[in-house]
């Protein structure tokens, strides 16, 4: 048999008879005549709600949360749905954060599809329509950012190489990162039909986390699910370092499912090639950024993942970012 994309997704897919609920829209709503066709909500992310939170989130003007403590109990996320309600607070999305879906090991797998499906339960709880989910994590010998230069093949996602020219240095890392994206593919398949049944969107992240560093390759990984209940959450600063963050949010287009909203200072050369700044001292062009936001047609939620300025102080910002002005900060 030949081994197109079709039939080597399948040669690693688990699939699993449940009953797909209609899509939920990720907030979007009606679109008022202005400078953009796209409308943007602020939010920020914390640990729990509380009515002390919802009021500070409010006296800022942040109608929204991320949260992102994994210790809360359903009956808890519950209960925080319902004061969150109370103050006209929207819970929009929880941080599931860091996983191992990519174990070579059966067992940790195993383990951690278990503890991913929790988390999106505990999503649910809190009202959430989406997940984020950053799958797996390598580390070992890679190039810089700024060298990365990917080749790989559309049809099984296996890389080929990572520079141009000797990849030898990296051969270990290739193997790595092939072996994680299959059994990543293994395991997000076993949990597309719990994300539909709670209606929850996993939203995944590769922050950092050193996988699927390029926009086509990013997007080709996504793309392999082909469901409504995986997208991507995009952070705007955090792949500066490898892509301008416009050329992110052309390729994903209705793709998003949630943006961060952070800033990058490149500094090649650099340890980690620069460094996380305040939002508005580093090197992403927020203008252009607002622009490509449109052009990819996203309306929703953007989460303040930053620090450097207070809560109103974020708040104004981001008013002049979804105006299209920029990061300006007086």
């Amino acid at each position: 048999m030949k081994m197109n994309r079709r039939n080597f997704m399948k040669s690693v897919a688990i699939t699993a008879g449940t009953a797909i609920v209609s899509p939920v829209i990720l907030e979007a709503d009606t679109v008022p005549p202005g400078k953009f066709a796209t409308t943007l909500y602020k939010a920020h992310i914390k640990p729990k709600i509380s009515d002390e939170l919802c009021e500070q989130l409010l006296a800022a003007d942040l109608p929204g949360v991320e949260l992102n403590d994994k210790t809360v109990t359903l009956s808890e996320a519950r209960q925080g749905r319902l004061i969150a309600e109370k103050h006209g607070v929207k819970i929009h999305s929880f941080m599931a954060g860091w996983s191992s879906l990519g174990e070579t090991d059966q067992i940790k797998r195993a383990a951690a599809v278990e503890e991913v499906k929790n988390l999106i339960r505990l999503s649910a709880a809190y009202g959430a329509s989406t997940m984020l989910l950053v799958p797996h994590r390598l580390g070992g010998q890679m190039p810089k950012p700024s060298e990365f230069d990917i080749d790989f093949n559309h049809e099984t996602l296996l890389i080929k190489s990572v520079v141009k020219g000797d990849n030898a240095l990296f051969a270990q890392y290739i193997r790595d990162h092939n072996d994680a994206t299959v059994n990543c593919i293994r395991s997000i398949n076993q949990l597309i039909p719990v994300a539909a049944r709670e209606g929850v969107v996993i939203a995944i992240e590769n922050v950092w986390n050193n996988m699927w560093v390029k926009p086509e390759l990013a997007l080709a990984f996504l793309n392999t699910f082909d469901s409504f209940w995986v997208k991507q959450y995009f952070d705007l600063g955090n792949h500066t370092r490898y892509d301008r963050a416009e050329k992110w949010l052309d390729l994903f287009g209705k793709n998003i499912a949630k943006l961060h909203i952070k800033d990058f200072l490149i500094e090649r050369g650099a340890k980690n090639d620069g460094k996380f700044v305040p939002i508005g001292k580093g090197s992403v062009d927020w203008k252009s950024v607002r622009q490509a936001i449109d052009r990819a047609g996203y309306n929703g939620w953007v989460s303040i993942e930053s620090t450097g300025w207070s809560d109103a102080e974020h708040s104004h910002i981001l008013d002049n970012i979804f105006a299209g002005k920029g990061a300006l900060i007086n």
